[in-house]
């Protein structure tokens, strides 16, 4: 039998939260974001509409 594996949420911190808003306002490419912070791109879109900042360099 394969192993399943066990997706572990990695909560935000504040210093997370700061390091996306100040790349939001950079403009910063997604993708460029996503190996910066070894997070999923669903999961920084996900947190900066909650924050209600945009993301990515096409907005």
């Amino acid at each position: 039998m394969a192993k399943k594996t066990v997706s572990k949420r990695k909560e935000y911190t504040k210093d997370d939260v700061k390091l996306l808003k100040a790349h939001s306002k950079a403009r910063t490419p997604v993708a460029k974001l996503t190996k910066l912070m070894k997070r999923s791109e669903g999961s920084l879109r996900q947190k900066a509409r909650t924050l209600g900042v945009g993301l990515g360099h096409q907005r």
